[in-house]
C-alpha cells in the first residue's frame, strides 16, 4: 500500500486533521494522503481523556497578552464556527458559561483592569464583569460556603465551548474523505522521510509514499522528524505531562482561577465533562518528563533524540528551571501525583473555585492526561511561548503546544496557503469559502441567541458514543 501524491500529511491529531479538511475541501490539489501511526485517528493527545477539553479564546486566560488573544481569538473563532455548522446537535461539543474569577481585592482590581484598561473588554464583547449574586445564580458552588467579607468578581462569556478535539479530528477526516481527492491511512508509521530531486520520500511498513510537497503535523515527533532533515537545530523540547482530579456534579460551565504571566502553563480550573456534565474535571497539573508520549516509555529514546544530548540544551534546561517561579512551580506539581499526600496538596486548588470541596469528594483522574510539547529556543535559553511551525524547501513541521488545538484550523488556512505557493500556479486556495464554511458560522453577540447575555445551553447535549 503506496503510491504518488501531491500532498502528504503525517499525523492524524486535531492538526493533521484540520490540514487534511481544509486541502481537501477548500484547494484544488489534486491527490492528497494523511498517514497517521495509530490504528484511528487522534488517539493520542487529541483524545478527549488527555486534555482539558477547553477551546481558548483568550478572553479568561490571564496569562495571554492581549496581542497573544487577538491571534488565539480568531482561531477559536474559526473552529467555533466549523462546530457550528458540522456539529449542531452538540454531539462532539457543549456551549456553556465560562468565567476567571477573582477572589479577594488584589486579584478582583487585577481583572478589573484587565478588562476595562488593557483592552480586552473592547477586544471580546461578550466578556463582561459579574458579581456575587450572578456568579452564585451561574455557578452556586462557587459562592456556596465562601467568606462573605471577600471581595469576588468574575469575567463572564457564554462562549465556553467544551470540545472533544478528537471527535472533532474523526468529523474533520471524515468530510475531507467525502472528496475523491483524499486517501487516508491509518496503522502507518513513518519511519524514514528523505528528501528527493522532486519531494520527499515517507517510508513506512506499508511501502513507500512519494510526494511533492509533505507536512509533518505529528505532535512532539515533528521536531524529532525536522532535525533527521537538518530543521530545528536551534530548538528542543520540555515536555509536559497533564493530570486531571475528577469530582461529582461542582460545575454547570468552566471556570478559571487568575493565571501567572510567566508561566505557559494553565492555572487549575474546573469545567464539567463534554460528555458528561455530571462529572467535574479540575487541573491540568503540569509535569516534566522525559518521553514524547504519555506513558509510553518507548518514546523516552525520541526524546532523547529530539533533546540531542549537548550542551546548549543543558544550559538551557538549567536556565530555565532555576527561574524562581518556575523550578518550585514544577516541584510542587511532582507531588500532585503521589498517593495520599497528592490529592490533599491539589485540595486548596479545587478549594479555591469550590470552597466546600472535601478530600473524599475528588480522586486522581486514571488514564488522563497527555504531554504537551513546550519549545525551548537554545540560542535564548527560553522558553518558547508561542508554536513553533519550521518551513523548509516544500515541507513544513507544525509543533502546536497548548492552545494548538484551539488554533488547528486557522493553522491549517495558514498551511493551505504555503502549500498552495510550494506548488507555485498549479493549484489554488479558496479562502472566502473556507471562512464561510468555519468563522462564518460563529455567532456574534447581535445574534438572537445572546440578547439575553447567557448564552450556554440550558441542558447539554449527550454524545451518543
Amino acid at each position: 500500500m503506496s503510491g504518488k501524491y501531491d500532498l502528504v500529511i503525517v499525523g492524524g491529531g486535531i492538526s493533521g486533521a484540520s490540514l487534511l479538511y481544509t486541502t481537501a475541501k477548500f484547494t484544488d490539489i489534486e491527490s492528497i494522503a494523511l498517514l497517521e501511526k495509530e490504528a484511528e485517528i487522534s488517539a493520542i493527545n487529541s483524545h478527549h481523556t488527555n486534555n482539558s477539553q477547553t477551546l481558548h479564546f483568550g478572553d479568561i486566560e490571564t496569562n495571554y497578552t492581549l496581542e497573544k488573544a487577538e491571534k488565539v481569538k480568531e482561531g477559536a473563532e474559526i473552529l467555533a464556527g466549523y462546530l457550528e455548522h458540522h456539529d449542531p446537535d452538540r454531539e462532539i461539543h457543549s456551549k456553556r458559561s465560562k468565567m476567571v474569577l477573582g477572589v479577594g481585592d488584589d486579584e478582583v482590581a487585577e481583572l478589573e483592569a484587565r478588562y476595562h484598561d488593557e483592552g480586552f473588554g473592547d477586544l471580546f464583547p461578550k466578556l463582561r464583569p459579574i458579581g456575587r449574586e450572578e456568579i452564585g445564580e451561574l455557578e452556586p458552588k462557587v459562592v456556596e460556603g465562601r467568606d462573605p467579607a471577600k471581595d469576588l468578581l468574575a469575567l463572564q462569556t457564554p462562549d465556553g465551548y467544551v470540545v472533544d478535539y478528537g471527535e472533532v479530528a474523526k468529523s474533520l477526516v471524515d468530510n475531507a474523505r467525502q472528496e475523491a481527492s483524499v486517501d487516508v491511512f491509518t496503522g502507518t508509521q513513518v519511519t524514514d522521510l528523505t528528501e528527493t530531486y522532486d519531494g520527499y520520500t515517507l517510508d513506512t511498513a506499508r511501502g513507500k509514499f512519494d510526494c511533492d510537497v509533505a507536512v509533518v503535523a505529528a505532535g512532539s515527533h515533528s521536531l524529532q522528524i525536522a532535525k533527521e532533515l537538518g530543521y530545528g537545530e536551534d530548538k528542543v523540547l520540555l515536555p509536559i505531562a497533564g493530570s486531571f482530579f475528577l469530582a461529582e456534579d461542582f460545575l454547570n460551565g468552566k471556570v478559571y482561577t487568575l493565571q501567572m504571566k510567566k508561566l505557559p502553563f494553565a492555572a487549575v480550573h474546573g469545567d464539567a465533562d463534554v460528555h458528561d456534565p455530571s462529572i467535574t474535571r479540575f487541573g491540568p497539573t503540569a509535569k516534566l518528563v522525559p518521553t514524547l508520549e504519555r506513558g509510553r516509555l518507548s518514546t523516552v529514546e525520541d526524546f532523547l533524540d529530539v533533546f540531542g544530548l549537548n550542551v546548549a540544551a543543558f544550559a538551557s534546561y538549567a536556565n530555565i528551571l532555576s527561574d524562581r517561579i518556575l523550578l518550585p512551580y514544577v516541584l510542587r506539581n511532582l507531588v500532585y501525583d503521589l498517593p495520599d499526600v497528592g490529592p490533599k496538596s491539589f485540595l486548596p486548588h479545587v478549594q479555591k473555585v469550590v470552597p466546600t470541596a472535601e478530600l473524599e469528594d475528588i480522586e486522581r483522574a486514571k488514564g488522563y492526561g497527555g504531554v504537551r510539547p513546550q519549545i525551548v529556543d537554545t540560542k535564548k535559553k527560553s522558553l518558547d511561548m508561542g508554536e513553533a511551525k519550521i518551513v523548509g524547501d516544500d515541507i513544513i513541521f507544525n509543533i502546536t503546544p497548548s492552545p494548538g488545538a484551539s488554533t488547528s484550523l486557522k493553522n491549517a488556512m495558514q498551511d493551505a496557503k504555503t502549500a498552495v505557493d510550494f506548488f507555485e500556479e498549479d493549484y489554488s486556495f479558496d479562502e472566502e469559502a473556507f471562512r464561510e464554511d468555519t468563522i462564518g458560522h460563529f455567532p456574534r453577540l447581535e445574534d438572537d441567541a445572546f440578547e439575553t447575555g447567557a448564552g450556554a445551553d440550558p441542558e447539554p447535549a449527550q454524545a451518543d458514543d
